[in-house]
């Protein structure tokens, strides 16, 4: 997959370094994968949950974060729409979350 804004991904573990070591594993990863369908996901990384608008939350560090991502399967992309903690995450709205905000 092309994933699209690594910067939201440095930006977020630089003020959380307890997390850095994770998202870099996580994006050299995703990098790797070639996704046609959510079932892919999810077969990669049985606790990502698929939900409407071709979202995918996926859990980091167990569940002291969430990543958000918008997948187009068609061209391959993948762009981070939130990076956050889990209280955070608990405030957005996964499915309708437009770009990703410190």
């Amino acid at each position: 997959m092309n994933v699209y804004n690594l910067s939201s991904i440095i930006s977020f573990y630089t003020t959380h370094p307890d997390c850095k070591q994770s998202l870099q594993k996580w994006y050299h990863d995703v990098l790797s994968r070639r996704w046609l369908k959510p079932a892919d996901i999810t077969k990669d990384y049985n606790m990502a949950r698929t939900i409407k608008n071709n979202r995918v939350i996926f859990k980091i560090i167990e569940n002291d974060y969430r990543l958000i991502a918008e997948i187009n399967y068609e061209k391959g992309w993948l762009f981070i729409k939130f990076i956050g903690t889990h209280a955070a995450y608990d405030r957005i709205d996964a499915e309708n979350i437009n770009q990703f905000k410190k």
